[in-house]
């Protein structure tokens, strides 16, 4: 199929391209600028600032998925609905943050003593994005968050999935690779088990 990606230049997003041109999809990135993206076979560029409602719907059109993996502070939840909605897309999948998992019951990690100040804007957006689309029964969404470590690294194919409580290994540690990561996206893009859900990936 081809997926559109908003937000592809950026880390998860250009390793979720990577993965889904892996699995032979098509992909349409979309971000403000794409001047700096390599051209790619299977990969069709598009230039647009992702709250643009009018022109996002225009691109979203005919296509089935869209993955929004774009920064929470730049994005904004209802004119991303609203486009879905217009484009008639199916399915919703919205690369989420760790800070609104669970680390004890009715706990999220946002609001846990200690939490980076600077880290604080971005999480608290991404729990407005999260409540904003639990109100949502009109279309399927899926939202992802990854472990609280989430940086670039192996592509594994080994980890667990969870719900709404961080995960954590052995150790104590919260983590997983973009790579791993963006395998657990692509496995929902092609097989949907978690619809108007959130859940959480890590070691």
């Amino acid at each position: 199929m081809d997926v559109v990606i908003l937000g592809i230049t950026g880390r998860t997003g250009s390793r979720l391209s990577d993965e889904l041109l892996r699995r032979g999809h098509k992909v349409t990135g979309v971000a403000r600028n794409i001047e700096k993206v390599p051209q790619r076979e299977g990969v069709t560029l598009v230039a647009a600032d992702v709250t643009d409602t009018q022109k996002l719907a225009f691109i979203l059109k005919g296509h089935k998925v869209v993955i929004s993996a774009t920064r929470f502070v730049t994005s904004d939840i209802n004119s991303l609905i609203t486009a879905v909605k217009e484009a008639d897309v199916a399915r919703l999948l919205v690369v989420g943050g760790a800070a609104t998992l669970e680390v004890a019951p009715g706990v999220p990690m946002l609001d846990t003593p200690g939490f980076p100040d600077a880290n604080r804007a971005e999480a608290t957006a991404g729990r407005e994005f999260l409540n904003r689309l639990r109100q949502e029964q009109s279309f399927n969404w899926t939202f992802l968050s990854p472990s609280a470590d989430f940086n670039p690294g192996q592509r594994t194919g080994k980890f667990r999935l969870g719900q709404d409580t961080l995960l954590v290994d052995t150790n104590g540690k919260s983590w997983i690779s973009m790579e791993d990561y963006a395998i657990a996206m692509a496995d929902e893009v092609e097989d949907p088990k978690h619809i108007r859900q959130r859940f959480t990936v890590g070691y």
